[in-house]
């Protein structure tokens, strides 16, 4: 399956248990364990139960040819069949007369399903949880960190990044463990012959399933399913939940990154995130590419939903339909979560950027607070009318919502408690206690602060604002009360931006340092 596109859609080691090769090795693996089951019961020698196995090696087989020549029967497994029947005949002529003995091709497609499932699953379980746990570290490194919540993708009231990368991480821990309770609890051996009865197989079909099952450790069912297909809408669930949770954390990834946001940086090193026309192009390609294979879990899906309605005791359509669905869920799963892996390893955190932002509307993302404040003393409703008054005043005039508010509750609250109650890092809730829920309060990578007197770079203005923090792995800390921006004297929490130096671009452009602790070793960028 490799193709013009597979470099951005098929990251990860989900691809290379899902292809051609995967895919053929487990229908021989299944045609081999039938061999052994039978033999397990006495209805086949074990010496031709082997030479049946010796046979099913994938490396020995055209998958490609196999394509083509399932066009006659509908699907793969004929001619695999026939094929295997000859090469087992030339070595033992005996064992070619039991080879795929009692079964139809959809048990062995199907029981190769799961196989498929089984051993990609793995390997995206594996890399899901290395993500999630990455994830937690930056958590845990930026508790304290002060950034806008945004809301219909506006500015709501502030939060913190350590809270928002916690939320990453428990979508892709929690969606993990659905998938995990599916490839432990679900995943099925099939086998019904024809029809679903194993007439062929006499009174002993039961016991060749159950020894089926065991050989490949896979769940004995009740029954055949050949055409109740909730094993299959299981795993489709478990996987589009999987993009939806990696799809949900690239977006935040790719629309923090934007130039007027500058909140996060995807820096790969010379060569990654470039245009083929623009030079100063930094594109946060890692989370746009994960992205893309995310955005594709939704169709197929719905495809492998669709299917679930089939007729009778074998399906005409629906069966087939599932195959390549299935397939590209299980690779674009795998692609999106290697590639937010990818990106998360690659982030720069940019605090100075997100104080920066929090002042741009000039306190009124702290209304809120304002009006709690001063509740109890006017009334709820009184406070809200004051608060929302001030509010349109400073928007039409310009003004700092803290100069207005200071003239309106002249006597009933000082400058200095206006000033308070503006400031973000003061109005966090309960964003620290969410975060350590999701990192058992680690000590986070990546949070080192640039000691030393005066601005940071990416400090928006800020005197003693704090250096540009790590992705995972880059120096060590927690963030703390260091990353909270304070007002400037005599100002309000609007001066964190351009309004207090006019003409200030807060973004940090080429001259900037980084200064990253990476083992041991101070570099600058």
């Amino acid at each position: 399956m490799t193709g013009l596109f597979d470099g951005v859609l098929d990251r990860g080691p989900v691809a290379g248990a899902t292809g051609d090769t995967a895919w053929l090795q487990a229908l021989l693996d299944v045609e081999a364990a039938l061999a052994h089951a039978l033999a397990d019961t006495g209805r086949l020698a074990r010496d031709r139960a082997e030479s049946i196995a010796a046979a099913c090696a994938a490396d020995r087989y055209d998958p490609a040819a196999l394509g083509r020549a399932a066009a006659g029967g509908g699907n793969p497994v004929i001619p695999l069949v026939e094929e295997l029947t000859g090469r087992v005949r030339a070595l033992d002529p005996d064992a070619a007369r039991h080879v795929h003995r009692g079964a139809t091709s959809q048990d062995v497609l199907d029981t190769a399903a799961m196989l498929v499932a089984r051993r990609a699953g793995g390997a995206l379980l594996a890399d899901l949880r290395g993500l999630a746990d990455e994830l937690r570290d930056l958590a845990a490194a930026h508790r304290d960190t002060p950034m806008a919540g945004r809301t219909l993708l506006q500015q709501a009231l502030p939060t913190t990044f350590g809270a928002v990368a916690a939320g990453w991480a428990n979508g892709l821990a929690e969606a993990a463990d659905q998938l995990d309770r599916v490839l432990t609890g679900r995943l099925a051996v099939q086998l019904g012959g024809a029809v679903g009865t194993l007439a062929s197989l006499g009174e002993d079909g039961p016991g060749v399933t159950a020894a089926l099952a065991a050989r490949l450790d896979l769940a004995d069912p009740v029954l055949p399913w050949h055409t109740e297909r909730g094993r299959i809408a299981e795993l489709a669930s478990a996987l589009g939940r999987i993009c939806g949770a990696a799809g949900t954390a690239a977006q935040d990834v790719v629309l923090l990154a934007q130039t007027e946001v500058g909140e996060l940086v995807e820096d790969g090193g010379p060569g990654v995130g470039g245009s083929s026309t623009l030079p100063h192009k930094r594109n946060p390609v890692a989370a746009v590419s994960a992205l893309a294979c995310a955005r594709q879990a939704p169709g197929l899906v719905a495809n492998l939903l669709a299917a679930q309605i089939q007729e009778h005791q074998r399906a005409a359509g629906g069966w087939h339909a599932e195959w390549l669905p299935l397939t590209d869920l299980f690779r674009r799963t795998g692609g999106a979560v290697a590639w937010l892996r990818t990106s998360a390893s690659r982030l720069r955190v940019v605090p100075g950027r997100m104080r920066a932002n929090l002042g741009l509307t000039g306190g009124l993302a702290l209304s809120e607070r304002v009006t709690t404040d001063l509740a109890p003393e006017l009334g709820r409703t009184e406070a809200h009318h004051l608060v929302a008054d001030a509010c349109r005043e400073s928007a039409a005039s310009g003004r700092d919502l803290a100069d207005v508010l200071t003239a309106r509750l002249a006597g009933v609250r000082t400058r200095e408690r206006v000033l308070e109650l503006l400031d973000p890092s003061g109005y966090l809730g309960a964003a620290a206690v969410f975060t350590d829920r999701v990192t058992g309060g680690r000590t986070g990578r990546g949070a080192a602060t640039a000691p030393g007197p005066g601005p940071e770079p990416d400090g928006g203005g800020v005197p003693g604002g704090p250096c540009v923090s790590r992705a995972p792995g880059a120096g060590t800390g927690t963030g703390g009360p260091e990353a909270h921006a304070a007002p400037a004297p005599g100002g309000t929490p609007r001066a964190h931006g351009p309004a207090e130096a006019p003409g200030h671009d807060p973004r940090p452009g080429p001259e900037d340092t980084d200064r990253e602790n990476n083992g041991g070793r101070t570099h600058e960028r």
